[in-house]
């Protein structure tokens, strides 16, 4: 009975280990403009909030037409708590579709990447 109950307990850690380790992964929480959104109005620069602080040297993103052109963009910045990447955009966009694709590194070494897209409204 006592084996059973020692091994249980070090499952439960190993599982709680495993668990804090995924979670490290900075991931995308939000942004602005959001995720299949319909915009008014071009926006004058794209954010993208993730999870865990970002190392701006190996961040970034490109924003493409649907066409696949890309679109001019600003350097990237990083806000104060690290977290949320700003992309500026130095001319207005036309209406029509656009994809954001991202990559970036947490400053605990791990990468991720991925893409969303919005709609400029005519």
């Amino acid at each position: 009975m006592f084996k059973t109950s020692k091994l249980l307990t070090a499952s439960f850690i190993i599982m709680i280990s495993a668990a804090g380790q995924a979670s490290a992964h900075a991931h995308l929480t939000s942004s602005v403009p959001a995720d299949k959104s319909i915009v008014q109005a071009s926006p004058a620069a794209v954010a993208l909030n993730f999870s865990e602080e970002l190392n701006i040297r190996f961040s970034g993103a490109t924003i493409a037409g649907t066409d696949g052109k890309r679109i001019s963009t600003g350097d990237a910045k990083l806000s104060d708590d690290g977290k949320t990447l700003t992309v500026p955009l130095p001319e207005s966009l036309d209406a029509g579709g656009y994809v954001v694709e991202w990559r970036v590194l947490s400053t605990d070494g791990h990468k991720t990447k991925g893409s969303y897209g919005f709609t400029v409204k005519p």
